[in-house]
Formats: C-alpha cells, structure tokens, sequence
C-alpha cells in the first residue's frame, strides 16, 4: 500500500526545486527534468522514498523509542510542531540548541531547571521576592520553554532525526551522523543527500508540500505507536492467563494433598 500518490504530491507543490544555478549535482538522480530555469523532482520517486521512510519510522515508533523533529524555518515549523505533537513526538522548531545531542546532559540540565522554576513557584518559595527578581525568573523561564519546552519528555537520546530543509539544519544533521542517529530527510535540489539516511526528495519551502509529507510519516507513526499498544496488552493478557493457569495448578496441587490423608484413613 502506497502513502500517499503521485498526484497528491504534484498538487501540494512538491515537485518544484531550486533554480539550477544553485543547485547541488549530487542530487541529480532525484530531479526529472528543468523548467523555465528551475528544477522539477521526479515524483515517482518520491512516493517510493516516502514508503521507505514511513515504513522505517513505524517501526522505530513500535519500539517506543523517539524520533526527533526539526524545523526552525518560519513558514513549516508551526506544521511540524503540530504534527509531532500529534504523535507525542519531541521537535524543536526554534533556534537548534548546539550541542543538543552531542552533549545531551547539558540540554537536560537546562530542562531539569525550567522544572524546578516550576516547583520553587508553586510551592510558594518564590513568593518573598521583589518584583524585579520574580520578573527575571519569569523572563528565564519563558526563555527556557521556547527553545525547550517541546523537548522536556526527552530522557534520553532519540533514536532517529526528522528533518525539513538539511541544508538549514546542517548542524543538527552533523550531530547526529556524529552520534551515529539516522536522519530522515525532506532534501531539495539545492541539497546535498550525502549524510541523510532516509532521503525523501521534495520541496523543503512550501507549508503545503511538507505538510503532505508529515502526513504519510506520522501516520505511519500513530500506526507503529498503535500497534505496541496492542501488542502489550496481549502479553498482559497473556501474563494474566498464565499466572491464573498456575493458581490452577497451585489450587489443584493443594486439594490433592488435603484428600490424600483422608483418603489413606478410609482404607
């Protein structure tokens, strides 16, 4: 089954690259042809692209490990945190923190200290001090979720990276080849695919042609999230059966031993 088709794509604007004078060659075996000086990717292969990276996203999602989204362009990022959010996915589309994976304990410090401001506010610890102090904490606060919030369910690494536009992101995606994470990629004509594992050739500028993409991807994701969930209420039920087969055998075992002396008295 295909996720999303080639007409779909082509409405949605997906096809249309960057102009040729700024284009990377390394892309060529996605582009189709070139029209009035700008490059046209070929759909066909975007579709068989978006199906291997969907199927791989399933299943990282099956596992319960995290996948991470990364947008900070201005008109896909309010898309991509909307559609991660919807699979209760971390994404930053604010400033990419440097050192976000590579030194990841740094990062949780500072979400570990956006929590506390929390607690120290509720629980009244903030409430003797001046105006300006309080606002200060405040302003570090709201500093914080910006370019945290999004991220604080984050424990531990995510096991593979989304990105729209790799050109823009190129630190995020050098940190993750680093960490050896695969990155999944939205890559344009002007791009180079080299460090992308999953590379789904489209256009990485129009809200429209990302949001298409998101789509197929998520949806696979709520897919593999789903089917965890099944799969672990049939071991609990399994567990279950199990433990009630044994308090069976248990039960039996102790009846046996009470007749049998009974039994032995008769005769």
């Amino acid at each position: 089954m295909s996720r999303t088709n080639f007409d779909a794509l082509l409405q949605a604007g997906c096809h249309f690259g960057h102009l040729r004078r700024k284009w990377n060659p390394a892309m060529a075996p996605y582009i189709y042809t070139e029209r009035n000086g700008i490059h046209i990717i070929d759909l066909h292969k975007t579709v068989a692209k978006i199906d291997e990276a969907a199927e791989a996203l399933k299943q990282i999602a099956k596992s319960g490990k995290k996948i991470l989204f990364v947008a900070t362009k201005k008109q896909t990022k309010d898309v991509v945190a909307e559609k991660a959010a919807s699979v209760n996915m971390p994404y930053v589309i604010e400033r990419w923190p440097g050192g976000m994976l590579t030194n990841f304990p740094t990062i949780r410090k500072a979400v570990k200290k956006m929590a506390n401001i929390d607690k120290l506010m509720n629980d009244g610890t903030y409430s003797n001090l001046s105006k300006r102090e309080l606002l200060q904490i405040t302003r570090q606060r709201a500093k914080l979720e910006k370019n945290l919030g999004s991220i604080a369910d984050l424990t531990r690494l995510p096991s593979a990276l989304f990105v729209i536009d790799v050109c823009k992101e190129s630190i995020a995606v050098k940190e993750a080849n680093r960490l050896g994470i695969p990155v999944f990629g939205i890559v344009d004509t002007n791009s180079n695919p080299k460090d992308i594992d999953f590379i789904i050739p489209a256009n990485d500028d129009a809200k429209d042609s990302v949001e298409i993409i998101l789509n197929a991807c998520c949806g696979a994701i709520a897919e593999g999230l789903e089917e965890r969930k099944v799969e672990k209420a049939d071991e609990k039920a399994a567990e279950a059966q199990g433990e009630e087969a044994a308090e069976g055998k248990k039960r039996g075992a102790r009846k046996a031993r009470k007749d049998a002396p009974a039994e032995a008295n008769e005769e």
